[in-house]
């Protein structure tokens, strides 16, 4: 699906720009340089999100076997030590494609969930968790419209298919009529010309009277 993969691609460029921008790659708050260098450090929020962010990144490139791993792991941290920080790696689990656990669904439950309270969440969990939500909903739309574009498809092929069969049906009635017509139409001249061949017979076979 072509659209949703650029809406996915749209919303991963929006997520790694803001977490750029938290650590000081994208933008920055303010132009004056530092009267002494610095070594950059990450800031303490988006260090939090980084092994979600390495998860998503890392789920959809690996083979089966360690996608199903990663995916369990997240899975199992989530149920076992329920942290916000783990039941937010586990709904971005669920909410990224391209492996055999991805559910949009139960990613757009886990987020919604996380989300109605956001005072349990750190603006940078915040922020990434509506993006990953807005993202799993436009999947969920698009996913609805091609069933729905499906499913009318295979409608009009049915209601084709009904049409066809019932042309079919009709033809295989008119033959049957011309058929039984034929037949009755050379059973009459079967009988008609019997009928003069007995004539002629029993005249040739009378005794001729001058």
């Amino acid at each position: 699906m072509p659209r949703l993969e650029r809406v996915r691609l749209a919303a991963c460029s929006a997520v790694l720009c803001v977490i750029g921008a938290l650590l000081g790659g994208c933008i920055g708050f303010s132009r004056a340089k530092p009267e002494a260098p610095v070594e950059s450090q990450p800031q303490p929020e988006a260090s939090v999100i980084k092994p979600a962010l390495e998860l998503m990144e890392s789920l959809p490139q690996g083979d089966p076997a360690r996608q199903a791993e990663l995916f369990q792991a997240a899975k199992d941290a989530a149920e076992t030590l329920p942290t916000t920080s783990n039941r937010l790696r586990y709904a971005l689990a669920l909410a990224t494609p391209g492996h055999g656990g991805s559910d949009p669904v139960a990613a757009q439950r886990q987020l919604s969930e996380l989300l109605a309270k956001p005072e349990t969440l750190l603006p940078v969990e915040r922020l990434l968790a509506v993006v990953e939500l807005r993202d799993v909903e436009q999947q969920l739309v698009l996913q609805a419209e091609n069933k729905r574009l499906r499913d009318e498809a295979t409608h009009d092929s049915h209601d084709k298919l009904q049409v066809l069969n019932k042309h079919l049906a009709a033809e295989v009635d008119e033959n049957a009529r011309l058929r039984k017509a034929l037949d009755e139409a050379r059973a009459k001249l079967e009988a008609v010309t019997h009928i003069e061949r007995s004539i002629n017979d029993r005249d040739a076979s009378a005794p001729y009277k001058p």
